[in-house]
């Protein structure tokens, strides 16, 4: 974004679109893991792509791999979850899954993002990863629709488990990120929230209900706060705020949805107050934060502190009765901060968000990303072994004291008699030959 506060965009999105018409078949390409071995890129599903031709671009090459820090690895389990549980129920009897933290990360938007999954558990000493991430498109409305075949893979990894959450972020306008301005989009946003473009949002749920996946996550405009997206909030906020009610309105009217809705702003201020944006408690069902390490120089304690900054977030989703959750988080204008890793990973077992997921490549991620070996080494000891919202200590144990090996003592005042190996084989031990017999004739 413009604002010296926020990350400047690697045009993430329109890397998407461009990969939406190739996402069913994307079986080559280097992916990286730290400390993982790499498995083969998914095959191709059976469906695919076809969607209206994009510019072609160049998708990133993933950094080199960060060397695993040693980590001595806790004798646990994952915990299966519980037979027929449904989705958003506990996986734990009496203990209501809100206060059980699902945690992911941002690996990748399509199929090798799936596939990371289960790599990244597996560095994390199989810790449960419930949480897949990824982003629509917002080139165009197809595409923000859900083109076909684009969710498909997500979907599947969705229902393969009960207690598994997909969270996916929704434009909430096309060209999102193609420097609209704000006159253009102030009048974009009246036409919006006088009901122009329902019909896309109707079709994205009816695609979502279809692929099974009808409790998936909405973060719907997410740093609407800022000015790099065609859905800020800035130019006119009345109008964005019953743009977002009318797009919860659509997809809440399909039948089957259960879909919960995150308002995610970015920390802090930014062009505008987030609370500004806020539509309402009837539209909204978690109130989320993306928040970097940044801007560069500011320590953990001033993003708590800072106006609009995480404390006002917590504070602010208290108050309106709804959970919290951290969409994007990680490293960014301070290097391989490994005290702030610590602080953000502490912050959230306090504070224990609905979910978060970490963005996981350069120069935010700790496992796709070499350049943070420390924050690595916090990141991978603080959830490794991690299933059920706590971390797992390991018990140390000590190693048995050698024994020696007992002989049976002979009783007392007994000469044992030598026979040899082969008779005291077959009496079943040596013969002891009393000294006190004569006494006790007597």
């Amino acid at each position: 974004m413009s604002s010296p506060q926020r990350r400047p965009r690697s045009r993430r999105l329109a890397v998407i679109a461009a990969g939406v018409a190739a996402s069913a078949a994307l079986t080559s390409g280097p992916g990286f893991a730290a400390g993982a071995e790499r498995v083969a890129d998914p095959p191709a599903p059976a469906t695919a792509v076809t969607p209206a031709p994009v510019a072609p671009v160049t998708l990133p090459v993933p950094a080199k791999p960060v060397t695993p820090p040693t980590v001595t690895e806790p004798s646990v389990k994952p915990v299966p979850p519980a037979a027929g549980a449904k989705p958003g129920e506990s996986t734990k009897p009496g203990k209501p899954v809100q206060d059980v933290p699902a945690f992911g990360a941002y690996l990748d938007y399509g199929p090798r993002g799936v596939a990371r999954i289960a790599e990244l558990s597996h560095w994390l000493g199989n810790a449960e990863l419930r949480v897949g991430h990824t982003y629509l498109p917002g080139d165009r409305w197809s595409n923000i629709e859900g083109a076909h075949g684009f969710l498909d893979v997500w979907a599947d990894w969705r229902t393969e488990k009960a207690d598994r959450m997909l969270v996916l972020n929704v434009p909430m306008m096309e060209r999102n990120e193609d420097d609209v301005s704000d006159a253009e989009v102030r009048l974009l946003l009246r036409r919006a929230a006088a009901g122009q473009f329902d019909e896309h949002y109707r079709a994205l749920a009816r695609r979502l209900v279809a692929l099974d996946v009808p409790d998936t996550v909405i973060v719907l405009g997410w740093e609407m706060n800022g000015t790099t997206y065609t859905h800020r909030c800035g130019p006119d906020p009345e109008s964005w705020k019953k743009y977002w009610n009318r797009i919860v309105t659509t997809m809440r009217a399909v039948p089957g949805q259960k879909f919960r809705f995150d308002f995610t702003p970015t920390r802090g201020r930014d062009a505008v107050p987030w609370t500004q944006c806020y539509p309402g408690d009837d539209t909204v069902d978690i109130i989320g934060m993306d928040s970097y390490d940044q801007p560069r120089g500011l320590s953990f304690d001033q993003q708590v502190k800072e106006p609009y900054g995480l404390q006002e977030h917590v504070d602010f989703a208290k108050s309106h009765g709804k959970p919290i959750s951290y969409p994007e988080w990680g490293l960014f204008r301070n290097g391989d901060n490994s005290a702030y890793m610590r602080r953000m990973l502490a912050w959230m077992d306090e504070h224990k968000p609905l979910y978060n997921t970490l963005t996981d490549y350069c120069p935010h991620g700790v496992w796709q990303c070499g350049d943070n070996p420390e924050s690595s080494r916090i990141y991978r000891s603080m959830l490794f072994g991690r299933t059920d919202g706590t971390v797992p200590q390991p018990t140390p144990t000590k190693p048995p004291a050698p024994t020696t090996p007992t002989v049976p003592l002979p009783p007392p005042n007994c000469s044992p008699l030598n026979l040899g190996d082969w008779v005291e084989y077959w009496l079943g031990g040596k013969l002891c030959l009393r000294l006190d017999w004569w006494s006790r004739t007597r």
